[in-house]
Protein backbone atom coordinates (compact mmCIF):
# COMPACT_ATOMS: atom_id res chain seq x y z
CA UNK A 1 0.00 0.00 0.00
CA UNK A 2 1.73 3.31 -1.03
CA UNK A 3 0.88 6.27 1.36
CA UNK A 4 1.08 9.40 -1.39
CA UNK A 5 1.72 12.64 -0.25
CA UNK A 6 2.14 15.42 -2.04
CA UNK A 7 2.66 19.36 -1.48
CA UNK A 8 3.00 22.51 -3.33
CA UNK A 9 2.19 26.10 -3.03
CA UNK A 10 -1.57 27.03 -2.80
CA UNK A 11 -3.64 28.46 -5.94
CA UNK A 12 -3.95 25.43 -8.26
CA UNK A 13 -7.61 24.05 -9.30
CA UNK A 14 -8.52 21.31 -8.13
CA UNK A 15 -8.40 19.57 -11.42
CA UNK A 16 -4.42 19.88 -11.42
CA UNK A 17 -4.40 18.67 -8.28
CA UNK A 18 -6.51 15.65 -9.09
CA UNK A 19 -4.11 15.14 -11.81
CA UNK A 20 -1.20 15.22 -9.76
CA UNK A 21 -2.43 12.44 -7.95
CA UNK A 22 -3.53 10.33 -11.07
CA UNK A 23 -0.12 11.18 -12.72
CA UNK A 24 1.45 9.31 -9.34
CA UNK A 25 -0.59 6.59 -9.24
CA UNK A 26 -0.40 5.69 -13.30
CA UNK A 27 3.22 6.16 -12.66
CA UNK A 28 3.19 3.33 -9.30
CA UNK A 29 0.41 0.91 -11.42
CA UNK A 30 4.19 0.43 -13.70
CA UNK A 31 6.66 -0.28 -9.91
CA UNK A 32 3.88 -3.46 -9.19
CA UNK A 33 1.64 -1.58 -6.86
CA UNK A 34 -1.88 -3.18 -7.11
CA UNK A 35 -4.65 -1.69 -8.39
CA UNK A 36 -7.04 -0.18 -6.94
CA UNK A 37 -4.06 0.88 -3.85
CA UNK A 38 -4.60 4.53 -4.19
CA UNK A 39 -3.89 6.90 -1.24
CA UNK A 40 -2.81 9.79 -1.93
CA UNK A 41 -3.14 13.42 0.28
CA UNK A 42 -2.76 16.45 -1.57
CA UNK A 43 -1.40 19.50 0.43
CA UNK A 44 -1.04 23.35 -0.65
CA UNK A 45 0.75 25.55 1.21
CA UNK A 46 1.23 29.46 2.06
CA UNK A 47 4.67 30.44 0.72
CA UNK A 48 5.53 31.02 4.00
CA UNK A 49 5.36 27.68 4.54
CA UNK A 50 6.52 26.02 1.10
CA UNK A 51 10.34 26.41 1.38
CA UNK A 52 13.04 25.26 -1.02
CA UNK A 53 16.30 25.96 -2.94
CA UNK A 54 15.54 26.97 -6.42
CA UNK A 55 18.78 25.77 -8.01
CA UNK A 56 20.40 22.93 -5.26
CA UNK A 57 22.18 20.10 -7.59
CA UNK A 58 21.97 22.63 -10.61
CA UNK A 59 18.23 22.28 -11.22
CA UNK A 60 16.12 25.24 -11.75
CA UNK A 61 12.94 25.51 -9.60
CA UNK A 62 10.25 28.18 -9.64
CA UNK A 63 7.46 28.27 -7.84
CA UNK A 64 5.46 25.35 -9.64
CA UNK A 65 7.64 23.27 -7.68
CA UNK A 66 5.67 20.04 -6.41
CA UNK A 67 7.05 17.66 -3.43
CA UNK A 68 6.02 13.87 -4.16
CA UNK A 69 6.86 11.56 -1.23
CA UNK A 70 5.46 7.84 -1.31
CA UNK A 71 5.38 5.30 1.57
CA UNK A 72 5.74 1.86 0.39
CA UNK A 73 6.44 -1.60 0.88
CA UNK A 74 10.23 -2.27 0.68
CA UNK A 75 11.79 -4.69 -1.69
CA UNK A 76 11.56 -3.08 -5.56
CA UNK A 77 14.74 -2.98 -7.05
CA UNK A 78 17.06 0.17 -8.09
CA UNK A 79 15.70 -0.23 -11.61
CA UNK A 80 12.47 0.18 -10.93
CA UNK A 81 12.37 3.00 -8.35
CA UNK A 82 14.64 5.41 -11.37
CA UNK A 83 11.73 3.78 -13.67
CA UNK A 84 9.56 5.29 -11.52
CA UNK A 85 10.93 8.36 -11.17
CA UNK A 86 11.12 9.15 -14.84
CA UNK A 87 7.54 7.93 -15.09
CA UNK A 88 6.02 10.19 -12.44
CA UNK A 89 7.72 13.02 -14.03
CA UNK A 90 6.68 12.36 -17.81
CA UNK A 91 3.42 11.83 -16.79
CA UNK A 92 3.20 15.34 -14.65
CA UNK A 93 4.74 16.52 -17.67
CA UNK A 94 1.80 15.70 -20.07
CA UNK A 95 -0.87 16.50 -17.41
CA UNK A 96 -1.65 18.98 -15.42
CA UNK A 97 1.75 20.28 -17.20
CA UNK A 98 4.71 20.24 -14.46
CA UNK A 99 8.55 21.25 -15.77
CA UNK A 100 10.30 18.07 -14.49
CA UNK A 101 12.33 20.55 -12.96
CA UNK A 102 9.89 20.88 -10.67
CA UNK A 103 9.15 17.25 -9.67
CA UNK A 104 10.81 16.22 -6.46
CA UNK A 105 10.22 12.90 -5.30
CA UNK A 106 11.13 10.86 -2.05
CA UNK A 107 10.45 7.28 -1.27
CA UNK A 108 10.26 6.23 2.16
CA UNK A 109 10.17 2.27 2.66
CA UNK A 110 8.38 0.28 5.31
CA UNK A 111 8.22 -3.55 5.81
CA UNK A 112 4.54 -4.83 5.13
CA UNK A 113 4.34 -5.10 8.74
CA UNK A 114 3.39 -1.65 9.32
CA UNK A 115 0.13 -1.45 7.48
CA UNK A 116 -3.47 -1.40 9.10
CA UNK A 117 -5.77 -1.17 6.10
CA UNK A 118 -8.46 -0.78 8.65
CA UNK A 119 -10.14 -2.44 11.96
CA UNK A 120 -6.82 -2.25 13.40
CA UNK A 121 -6.05 -5.42 11.97
CA UNK A 122 -2.50 -6.10 10.01
CA UNK A 123 -3.95 -7.40 7.20
CA UNK A 124 -0.47 -8.38 5.50
CA UNK A 125 0.37 -10.12 8.25
CA UNK A 126 -3.18 -12.11 8.60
Amino acid sequence: MPLVRIDLLKGKSASYRQRLGDAVYEAMLGANVPTNDRFVVVSEHDADNFQFDDTYLGIERDHDLVLIQITWNEGRTVEQKKALYKAIADGLAVSPGVRPENVLINLVEVKKENWSYGHGVAQYLS
